[in-house]
């Protein structure tokens, strides 16, 4: 008898509100919380920003790191020792030249000589000795091909690369924020909407149950009402506990911990249209955090073409040491290093770098028709929305002057309470209908702004909206 009526499928909000937060907040029951102030609590508590946010810092404190890289290195090279050395001689050799020798003097003078010592058979020579010694050494590159600039530019390549993540990351948790919070907005107003029509129905239930009892109407007619009821307050219960799931939702994303908060920014929209699809698109390709991404690492791949030919190219160095030590001598100059023959193949090198940067040339123009088509596709989304949403206007008034006919009927008996019924379900249809028109638009803007890079204009478009849904 009464036509069906509900929300779009919460499956994937359901499914995310699952996980849970980590260093929740408290929040007084029945608290409001602003559009603002979710997406600040959601900038404070979340671990994918925070992730995020670190990678960033950690790209930013290496590029920090090898600002200076190709400056002159100073170092101190000291040491303090002592040491003993041991050598073992053999003799015998001498003993036996020595009586040779001594076999081949005449008679007359061996008889002469004293009779000289037998040496040892050997000897053992020791000697000990500690010093200390100290080398300032000091090497500066003036010229290595540029390889020192490389490498500076690598890193910051790579920090803009993580400032691209980190824009995209937040952009992602933005419009999934938006599709929670307004989700709620959705729900809470089916809900209310279906307990306004279960209570209606109980009236004109009890009003059925006492024109039976005058004999007024048939038992048929009792029950088909009785019937109405139940599914009313069924439907009715359903989407209350649909939107308290859409709350926790809501609630797991900006780390609020006991009762559900509850939004009170509400679903808006413009009755004029949106700006030019073209001033989006030219949005959208200024300011698209993926294509950041590609630029930068277009830029890393320049940067390792760069220091490929770097290490090929003739370097140049100033070097200089001294003995700290030892009467303080020292030594400066300048050395030369050519790389005449080395084992890497840099013609092939050379081509691999340039496929790299076609390869992320291609990715920017398939990036670019993408993200084009994309707003087009969102911003004609919300546009239609909105038309949409205007038209509804019309089938909202002949719903209220078809309830209103309905009740004049009961009285005048040319209608049944059954008729009335009908007539308060079609109502809420269509204001149920209308107001997830209102969400679609919202989420239209929302994919909109986020893929022109404008997520962060949300607010301000849902404040400039002169059609709410209160």
């Amino acid at each position: 008898m009464s036509p069906a009526f509900g929300l779009k499928p919460l499956a994937l909000l359901l499914a995310a509100a699952l996980a849970a937060g980590a260093g929740a907040a408290e929040m007084p029951p029945g608290a409001r919380l602003s559009w603002d102030e979710a997406l600040q609590r959601l900038q404070q508590g979340s671990e994918q920003l925070g992730g995020a946010r670190a990678q960033l810092a950690q790209r930013q404190a290496q590029a920090e790191g090898i600002a200076n890289l190709g400056g002159p290195v100073v170092s101190v090279f000291g040491l303090a020792y002592s040491y003993k050395a041991s050598l073992d001689l053999n003799l015998d050799p001498l003993n036996q030249g020595l009586g040779s020798v001594i076999g081949m003097l005449p008679p007359s003078i061996i008889g002469a000589l004293p009779a000289l010592p037998q040496l040892p058979a050997s000897y053992t020579l020791e000697r000990s000795h500690s010093n200390q010694t100290a080398i300032l050494n000091a090497i500066w590159p003036i010229y290595v091909g540029g390889a020192a600039d490389a490498a500076r530019a690598l890193s910051k390549a790579q920090g803009d690369e993580a400032q691209a993540d980190l824009g995209q990351v937040e952009d992602e948790a933005v419009g999934l924020l938006a599709q929670r919070y307004f989700q709620t907005q959705l729900a809470r107003r089916a809900a209310d909407l279906r307990e306004a029509v279960a209570g209606g129905v109980a009236e004109h239930d009890a009003a059925v149950e006492k024109m039976l009892k005058a004999g007024v109407v048939s038992q048929l007619e009792r029950l088909q009402a009785r019937a109405a009821l139940e599914d009313a307050r069924h439907q009715a219960r359903k989407a209350r506990s649909d939107a308290e799931l859409a709350a926790l939702a809501l609630a797991r994303s900006v780390k609020l911990d006991g009762a559900a908060p509850l939004p009170s920014t509400p679903l808006a929209l413009s009755s004029q249209a949106l700006p030019p699809l073209a001033e989006f698109i030219s949005e959208a390709l200024a300011q698209h955090p993926g294509l950041a991404k590609v630029a930068a690492k277009r830029s890393q791949a320049e940067q390792l073409k760069a220091a490929g030919k770097a290490l090929n190219k003739p370097q140049v160095f100033a070097f200089g040491q001294s003995n700290l030590t030892h009467n303080r001598d020292w030594v400066a100059g300048l050395g030369v290093r050519v790389n005449l023959w080395d084992s890497l193949d840099h013609a092939a090198l050379d081509r691999a770098h340039a496929s790299q940067i076609a390869q992320v040339d291609a990715a920017d123009a398939q990036a670019r028709s993408d993200i084009a088509l994309l707003v087009e596709k969102q911003w004609r989304s919300a546009e239609r929305a909105r038309e949409q949403y205007l038209s509804l206007a019309t089938q909202d008034e002949l719903g209220r002057e078809l309830l209103r006919l309905r009740q004049a009927g009961l009285r005048q008996g040319t209608s049944t309470a059954l008729d009335l019924i009908d007539a308060e379900l079609n109502l809420a249809k269509l204001r149920t209908e209308r107001a997830q028109v209102a969400y679609d638009y919202v989420m239209a803007l929302t994919g909109l702004l986020q893929a022109s890079g404008q997520i962060h204009r949300l607010g301000e478009y849902l404040a400039r909206a002169d059609l709410r849904v209160e």
